[in-house]
């Protein structure tokens, strides 16, 4: 049996490596796209907890719950959930559901905003 020699593997002169450590650009594109998309969910998640506490402050005052804001913080949690789960795992349906979801949320936090502030003029 003939045994091999330790060092480089055969047929290179070593210069090759600059080739072998080139990472192709659309993989380097996908982990920026991971980090941004990762920072992003962390600040509508700061966000959607802030609205959370929006909801529970009148709820502990013994006042009635706004259906429509409980919802919207809680649609966007779970949104939030698996959009983090599709970040992870590269699922595109996970990002698309997120997607979708969570721009209903915003805009039904919105919604709430606006509606809570005029009532809050008039009142």
């Amino acid at each position: 049996m003939q045994q091999r020699k330790a060092g480089r593997p055969s047929g290179t002169d070593g210069s090759d490596f600059s080739y072998r450590m080139v990472v192709d650009s659309r993989y380097t594109k996908v982990a920026k796209g991971k980090s941004r998309l990762k920072a992003l969910i962390f600040i509508q998640g700061i966000f959607q907890l802030i609205e959370l506490l929006y909801v529970v402050l009148p709820i502990s005052k013994g006042k009635d719950p706004n259906i429509l804001a409980v919802s919207s913080s809680v649609i966007g949690l779970i949104s939030l959930l698996i959009g983090e789960l599709g970040r992870r795992r590269s699922r595109a349906g996970f990002l698309r559901f997120y997607l979708a979801v969570s721009t209903i949320t915003v805009l039904l936090s919105i919604f709430c905003a606006v509606s809570s502030s005029s009532t809050l003029e008039t009142g």
